[in-house]
């Protein structure tokens, strides 16, 4: 019922719009030209197949609501958080803004961006499950969509593997950490240059404690008040010990690849260097463009601790700034934005899984080919990143996490000093943000 009401007074608000306005074409108030709404829509698309499905589906609402006029404006994920925080102190935002749900909870609890309650549509609101919500809510409200994300995957060399007569990986029957040591041992040649799986980690923190999710790692945690608190524990431990001894006693990963991102570990995987590279699941695309001819790969789940295959994620979001003066027109555009078949459009566009059911169930992501099927598999996992909601996040992973995993994953500190680092230092930072 709230549905049917919530759509027939968005029609109602299009169809008065879309009569109002004095017909000059001189008024500003509020985005209005000419008795038309104009939107700004900032996305962060960067591949050629995302790109151009979203100005494609932006040019199908342009085309078939004539009283809200939605602007594309292309973003860079390269500067968003600061470029937001500049618009947001200069009263420039764009009304819609596309982001990611780990860079939400300054800008939240800011007051800058809209609560969503009470705006969007049933439909879409039951599409998307609970979990994923989570991710883009803070305090009481929510202030984000959460509608593609992506599990980390082994990209591996479907050869390498063959011919060495290892245990190949199921979702169904995924390998332990410890079996994934051993595997990744039995597939190393270091004289020869050949190891077992590449460690991109030029920004050690996100992977570290989404992977770690799986041994049960958390790692924040909240106290009786509710404040935020660094533990670091066995579980926590699982997944940096085991980068920690392939690259440093077990020969098994090459050090030369942790401080490079996932893209500069591609040509040594097509090369035979490595067997294996951790990477987000959008990175299929870039091997279907950049491998020889003839490569052959296949997408495995990452390895399995004491909670399966639990990995924490960062959505990709689409908000609404609360400074727009058009909130119910900028959220039934994210509803047409987000109907199942769109989901799917930009999905295949982005190279990722959609977060709505009804999306995610559609066959063209559950094909063999390129993986997709594994992926989608992996999405009933996916749970939100530990520190989804800390406020201080940010600092302690610029300031204490990256140079302290850095340092250990390279052998150049103990275990006993990152936890240290991490725990007692974290906690310092995250007091100056909780007082």
């Amino acid at each position: 019922m709230r549905g049917r009401l919530w759509t027939a007074l968005v029609a109602l608000v299009l169809v008065l719009t879309a009569c109002s306005g004095d017909g000059d074409g001189d008024s500003d108030d509020g985005g209005r030209e000419d008795g038309r709404i104009t939107l700004r829509f900032q996305s962060l698309a960067w591949q050629q197949e995302s790109v151009e499905a979203n100005e494609e589906l932006v040019a199908e609402w342009n085309a078939t609501h004539p009283g809200v006029r939605v602007e594309y404006v292309q973003g860079s994920w390269d500067n968003v958080h600061d470029q937001l925080l500049t618009s947001f102190m200069g009263g420039e935002a764009p009304d819609i803004i596309h982001d990611a749900s780990d860079d939400l909870a300054d800008f939240a609890y800011g007051g800058y961006l809209a609560d969503l309650r009470g705006l969007l549509s049933d439909r879409l609101e039951a599409d998307i499950p609970r979990r994923s919500w989570e991710t883009t809510t803070f305090g009481d409200g929510i202030h984000g969509v959460p509608f593609l994300q992506e599990p980390r995957v082994l990209l591996a060399n479907a050869t390498w593997l063959r011919e060495a007569g290892v245990r190949v990986p199921t979702p169904d029957d995924p390998w332990t950490w410890d079996e994934f040591r051993s595997v990744t041992k039995e597939l190393s040649d270091p004289g020869a240059g050949k190891y077992g799986v590449a460690w991109p980690l030029k920004e050690p923190v996100s992977a570290t404690l989404n992977l770690s999710l799986s041994a049960g790692g958390r790692m924040f945690h909240r106290d009786a008040a509710g404040k935020a608190r660094i533990r670091f524990g066995a579980a926590d431990a699982v997944v940096p010990s085991t980068v920690h001894a392939q690259v440093n006693t077990e020969g098994s990963a090459s050090g030369s690849t942790l401080g490079m991102g996932g893209s500069d570990t591609l040509p040594g995987f097509f090369g035979g260097r490595y067997a294996m590279v951790p990477l987000g699941f959008s990175y299929r695309q870039q091997i279907v463009r950049q491998a020889p001819e003839g490569f052959d790969w296949q997408v495995l789940p990452a390895p399995a601790g004491a909670d399966g295959l639990t990995q924490g994620v960062s959505p990709q979001t689409l908000s609404i700034a609360e400074d727009s003066p058009h909130k119910a027109e900028a959220a039934a555009f994210l509803d047409f934005l987000l109907r199942p078949e769109n989901q799917v459009r930009l999905a295949l566009g982005d190279w990722m899984l959609p977060t709505g059911r009804t999306a995610l169930a559609d066959p063209a992501l559950r094909t063999e080919e390129h993986g997709w099927s594994t992926g989608t598999a992996l999405a009933e996992h996916l749970r939100p990143a530990p520190a989804q909601s800390v406020r201080g996040y940010p600092e302690w992973k610029d300031k204490v996490a990256t140079p302290a995993l850095q340092e250990y994953y390279s052998g150049a500190i103990g275990l006993g000093e990152l936890r240290t680092r991490l725990v007692e230092d974290g906690n310092l930072v995250l007091a100056r943000y909780q007082r």
